[in-house]
């Protein structure tokens, strides 16, 4: 299902309309051909664009890992989280990114999705992460938007769809998260 595009039309160029309305605003509904798949449903959707982080989640709560990658959570809705992550610094030896890089962000985009959805006192590891690699990205930045194919009491499953700077799809996965009652810290 991931492969599947909805789109089915010529490509839009951006016009002044759409390129005036900024890159935060998400007021003007533009589809984006390469960003219609199951993942990229809706319309204006833009990396900037966010919903914040839940009141009772930890402002610190970050991974020492992502903040060397650069992994940065852009919208925290949990029906669909979006992610960034900058290719530079993120590469293999020959100039690709690097597919470690990739699953930490598949890793991150969806371990936060099942702690958003367990909710507090609860606490989520990842217990299978599978990955597909279907193009290089070479620089700028990539997306990763996950959403949940199912959300159980102690099981949760989510697709992940990875997007380089042009919309094309690099990578996508499937990560499974086990949910647990949060252990107490002395």
């Amino acid at each position: 299902m991931l492969g599947v595009s909805l789109w089915t039309g010529p490509p839009v160029p951006p016009t002044a309309r759409t390129l005036a309305a900024g890159p935060c605003t998400g007021a003007v509904p533009v589809r984006h051909p390469a960003r219609t798949g199951p993942l990229h449903r809706g319309l204006g959707y833009g990396a900037r664009v966010s919903t914040p982080p839940p009141d009772w989640l930890p402002g610190d709560f970050r991974s020492p890992l992502d903040d060397k990658l650069g992994v940065r959570i852009t919208d925290w809705n949990p029906d669909r989280m979006v992610a960034t992550m900058p290719v530079a610094g993120n590469e293999q030896p020959f100039g690709l990114l690097h597919g470690g890089a990739t699953c930490t962000l598949v890793e991150t985009i969806g371990s936060m999705a099942a702690v958003v959805g367990a909710g507090p006192g609860k606490q989520v590891v990842g217990i299978e992460l599978n990955a597909s690699y279907l193009r290089a990205a070479t620089s700028g930045s990539v997306t990763a938007v996950c959403i949940p194919a199912r959300r159980g009491r102690t099981l949760s499953t989510f697709l992940i769809e990875i997007t380089d700077d042009q919309g094309r799809k690099t990578a996508t996965a499937r990560l499974t998260c086990m949910t647990l009652e949060a252990s107490k810290k002395d």
